[in-house]
């Protein structure tokens, strides 16, 4: 193991030139990690080909990073580039995910003023199935590859530059959202936030469907049946007032 984080370490330090990082180093002590502006563990069990995200939870609950990673569709749908179009999913990350229909815009025009047929069954260009796509895509990339690295490895690093360069960009992270669109559970869910170099500063509330917000509470109930365990609620409670009282949360 030694070998190998100092191979990896070496490797890197060749090619730091592109990224300009000035100091990579290695260890199996994690004092080396001391003094970090900011830590990401990557450490998790591996998730199986055909095994829900829910199965996985029960491995992981003790690993929770606090971020819940939302991959957009494939543009490919609209068109568009990527950066043009916006389209939330609220909830967690893949079967019980919520798709905000109702605020997808391209470039700042609603999608469903302009295909006012958007998520209903007179849809003929089957935008639900796109959704479909979404919640199933690491399923796919398992059943392919045995496991997800690449676009997880993108979004953390995004997520990572939002908060030490505090460009407050609004991605959809993990955080409670108890006395949002009337949840009273203390339930960890994916909503839009900003985030800059204090974390979480604000929570922006989206405007819903009544379609809407019956999924998200949905998928409230089924993730509150995992999270309201007395082990992983303990945790979820201490991490949250960690994070709280170390970074302004």
């Amino acid at each position: 193991m030694e070998d190998k984080l100092k191979g990896e370490m070496m490797d890197l330090q060749h090619g730091n030139l592109f990224p300009r990082t000035p100091k990579i180093v290695s260890g199996k002590d994690y004092h080396v990690t001391a003094n970090s502006k900011l830590v990401i563990i990557t450490a998790g069990a591996r998730q199986q080909e055909g095994e829900s995200h829910f199965n996985l939870v029960q491995h992981n609950k003790w690993l929770q990073s606090g971020f819940s990673l939302v991959p957009l569709p494939n543009e490919g749908k609209a068109g568009t580039s990527p950066i043009k179009l916006s389209w939330v999913h609220l909830g967690e990350h893949g079967d019980s995910s919520v798709p905000v229909w109702s605020g997808i815009n391209v470039a700042g025009a609603f999608l469903k003023n302009l295909y006012p047929d958007l998520d209903t069954d007179a849809d003929k260009e089957q935008w639900k199935e796109v959704h479909k796509q979404v919640a199933d895509s690491a399923y796919e990339v398992i059943k392919l590859k045995a496991y997800t690295s690449w676009a997880i490895g993108l979004s953390v690093a995004d997520l990572a530059e939002s908060i030490m360069k505090n460009l407050r960009w609004v991605p959809p992270i993990s955080t409670m959202i108890n006395g949002l669109y009337g949840i009273k559970d203390d339930v960890f869910l994916s909503v839009p936030c900003i985030l800059g170099q204090n974390g979480i500063s604000h929570v922006v509330t989206a405007t819903l469907t009544p379609e809407e917000e019956a999924g998200l509470r949905k998928s409230t109930d089924t993730f509150w049946g995992i999270q309201k365990e007395p082990q992983f609620s303990t945790f979820l409670m201490w991490y949250y007032f960690t994070v709280q009282t170390t970074t302004g949360f």
